[in-house]
C-alpha cells in the first residue's frame, strides 16, 4: 500500500473533495470544513485520558492506551464507518489535528482493510493556516461591489441567482437583522471563516472583474466579518436594490411568516406555532430599544393582534405591523446609514435591471 500524503489544499477545496474529520468531536464542533464529516478516532473521554497519559508517561504509553481503548469490537465499528466512507467518496482524504498519529492510524488500519486511501499533510492545522493566509491574499486582491438596498427588497434572492458572488448571509446562516436568526444555529467563528476563505477562493478560479456581496455591517447575528473584509468593504462601490415598498412588504411577509412557521412546523411539529411566535416576540423585543417604548408597544400590540387572528387562520393581519416596522424602524435607520458618508454607486435599479447591469459586468451572457 501506498499510503498517500495529499500537500495540495487548494485543489482539495476548490473541488469540494470529500474528508474525514478524526479529530475528537468537541475538536469538531469548533470548526471543521463544509464538506468535513466527523468519523472520529476516539471520542472525547478517549482522547482526555490519552493526553491525560501523554503528560505524564510520554507518548509510548499514551499511543499504547490508545491502542487499549479503541479495540475490539470498537474498532471494528470505527473501522466499518471509515471503510463506508472511503468507498462511497474514493476520491476524499483523511485529517486529524496535525496530520500526525491519528490519521496515521486510521490510514494503517484501513490499509490493513484493503483500503488505500490518502491523509491530508499537516492536518486540520495546515488547512485552517491555508485558508487565513488565503482569506487575507484574496480580500486584499480581489476588486468587491456591495449589494445595498432596504430591508424586503430581495438582495439575498437575487445574490443567489447571480454569477461571481459569494452570500455572506448563507454562510453565517443568518438574515442580518433582528428576525434573521435561523432555527438551526449559526457555525462557530471558525468554520465561517473557512467557508467564506472557500468561497472566494472558488470565486477566483474565474478571474472575476469583482466579486459582488450584499452590504453588511460589521457583524451578521453573532459572527463577526473578518477586519479587513470590514475595511475593504467600507470603500467598495455600491449597486443599489431597488424595489417598491408593497413588494417589500410582502417579501418580507413571506420571509418571517409563510416561510418561518412552515420551517417551525417542520421542525417542531405541534408546537411549531409556539416557537414561530416566540421568534416573532423575541425578534421585536431585541430591537425595543431603538424604537422608543411607546413604539415598541404599539408594534407589539400589533404582533400580539397577528398572532391571534393568524392562530385562527388568518395570518394577513402581519402585514399591519411589517409595514409600520419598515417605515418607523428598518426605512429610517437605512436612511441614516446611506447618508453618514458619500459611496460611490455604480447602478440603481429593480431586480432584472441590476442582473443585467452585473452579467454585463461580468461579461456573462445569460
Amino acid at each position: 500500500m501506498s499510503h498517500q500524503l495529499i500537500t495540495d489544499y487548494r485543489q482539495l477545496f476548490i473541488e469540494d473533495r470529500p474528508l474525514v474529520d478524526l479529530r475528537a468531536p468537541a475538536e469538531f464542533a469548533r470548526g471543521s470544513f463544509t464538506q468535513a464529516v466527523s468519523l472520529p478516532l476516539m471520542s472525547d473521554e478517549e482522547r482526555a485520558k490519552v493526553g491525560t497519559c501523554y503528560k505524564y508517561y510520554g507518548q509510548q504509553a499514551a499511543i499504547n492506551l490508545g491502542h487499549k481503548l479503541v479495540s475490539g469490537q470498537l474498532k471494528a465499528d470505527r473501522l466499518a464507518a471509515w471503510a463506508e466512507f472511503a468507498r462511497a467518496h474514493p476520491n476524499g482524504a483523511l485529517f486529524c489535528w496535525r496530520g500526525g498519529l491519528r490519521s496515521q492510524i486510521t490510514q494503517q488500519w484501513l490499509a490493513e482493510a484493503g483500503i488505500d486511501y490518502p491523509r491530508i499533510a499537516g492536518g486540520y492545522k495546515a488547512l485552517r493556516r491555508f485558508l487565513i493566509d488565503e482569506l487575507e491574499r484574496l480580500i486584499a486582491d480581489t476588486p468587491l461591489v456591495l449589494l445595498a438596498g432596504r430591508t424586503g427588497c430581495g438582495k439575498t434572492e437575487l445574490l443567489v441567482e447571480l454569477k461571481g458572488t459569494v452570500d455572506l448571509e448563507g454562510l453565517a446562516n443568518h438574515r442580518g437583522s433582528s428576525f434573521g436568526g435561523q432555527i438551526e444555529p449559526q457555525p462557530t467563528q471558525i468554520a465561517f471563516e473557512n467557508d467564506l476563505s472557500v468561497n472566494l477562493l472558488k470565486q477566483s478560479q474565474h478571474a472575476p472583474a469583482a466579486i459582488l456581496l450584499e452590504d453588511e455591517s460589521g457583524h451578521i447575528g453573532s459572527l463577526m466579518l473578518p477586519q479587513s473584509l470590514r475595511e475593504k468593504m467600507a470603500a467598495a462601490p455600491v449597486v443599489i436594490l431597488e424595489t417598491p415598498f408593497e413588494q417589500r412588504v410582502e417579501n418580507i411577509f413571506d420571509e418571517y411568516i409563510r416561510q418561518r412557521l412552515a420551517e417551525s412546523i417542520r421542525y417542531f411539529g405541534e408546537k411549531g406555532f409556539e416557537h414561530f411566535s416566540l421568534y416573532l416576540r423575541q425578534s421585536l423585543y431585541r430591537i425595543r430599544r431603538r424604537l422608543g417604548m411607546e413604539g415598541y408597544q404599539q408594534l407589539q400590540q400589533m404582533m400580539e393582534q397577528a398572532l391571534a387572528s393568524h392562530q385562527k387562520g388568518d395570518p394577513d393581519a402581519h402585514r399591519e405591523w411589517i409595514t409600520t416596522l419598515l417605515r418607523r424602524y428598518y426605512d429610517p435607520m437605512y436612511d441614516y446609514q446611506l447618508g453618514k458618508k458619500a459611496r460611490h454607486c455604480l447602478y440603481a435599479g429593480q431586480a432584472s435591471e441590476v442582473a443585467a447591469f452585473w452579467h454585463q459586468q461580468l461579461h456573462i451572457t445569460r
